[in-house]
């Protein structure tokens, strides 16, 4: 088949996994280059051309609501896995609020919003994990694998069904399980502190608590990062896997009749 008979084909795929690039993580980051995310995508959307089993469409009447279904499906794919890797951010958020950080909040250099202190640092350290063990290779491989589930020429898609609505409360509640069993350590020892000081407040009233308790939660915070940053990291090792295991089960609800 030569390149203009499969050019509407061509067209949509390159939709379908560009639109993933713009929210997914890693590849989304304002440090990756416009046109490596478009030079990316349209090689990797060829290798998807010469290897899935479909026939070559035309462009008629229900071409272009089957272009903006392959937009749709490339963002929501997408944007469900951005959402479950947030929860660092929100672990981080939960230990920054402890801390005394939550006034001090940075500018988030991918989305342009105000970003607390430690969940940056935690979202930095998880997205540098993810490169070591290869997970981008295995987000690829998502996209790659979509259209074993939503197939090309399916013009509708499942978002109003009730296990797409049921797939996405449990990945919400899976992954707040995760961001709280991430800063439980931290903010449980925060917590044990401020009993201290108000005990200590009360028995020595002439200790300026205000004064002598911030430094101390800094200090004890810090601490408390170092003992525990291997199990946060075996949390972020189970975000990863739920992450993953997301994004098949979203692309399964919405393949649905």
């Amino acid at each position: 088949m030569d390149f203009i008979t499969q050019f509407p084909t061509l067209l949509l795929i390159f939709m379908r996994v560009v639109s993933f690039f713009v929210v997914v993580p890693i590849f989304s980051h304002r440090s990756v280059p416009a046109m490596f995310k478009i030079g990316l995508a349209f090689f990797l959307s060829l290798t998807i051309l010469y290897t899935i089993d479909v026939e070559p469409l035309e462009i008629d009447s229900t071409y272009f609501l089957l272009l903006f279904k392959e937009i749709i499906t490339g963002l929501a794919i997408g944007l469900i896995a951005y959402i479950i890797l947030s929860a660092i951010q929100m672990a981080g958020g939960f230990i920054d609020f402890q801390m005394g950080f939550s006034m001090a909040n940075i500018i988030d250099p991918q989305t342009g919003a105000q970003s607390p202190i430690m969940g940056q640092y935690l979202y930095l350290f998880s997205l540098l994990f993810l490169l070591s063990v290869n997970g981008h290779h295995l987000i690829i491989d998502g996209i790659f694998h979509s259209y074993q589930f939503i197939p090309m020429d399916k013009q509708l898609l499942a978002f109003g069904h009730e296990n797409t609505m049921e797939m996405i409360l449990k990945s919400f509640g899976a992954m707040f399980a995760i961001a709280f069993q991430m800063s439980i350590p931290v903010v449980g020892s925060l917590f044990l502190i401020d009993v201290a000081l108000g005990i200590v407040a009360r028995t020595v009233p002439q200790m300026n608590i205000f004064v002598v308790g911030f430094p101390v939660k800094i200090l004890v915070s810090f601490l408390m990062l170092v003992i525990v940053i291997g199990p946060m990291i075996f949390a972020v090792k189970n975000l990863f896997e739920l992450l993953l295991y997301s994004m098949r089960d979203l692309m399964t609800v919405l393949g649905q009749s």
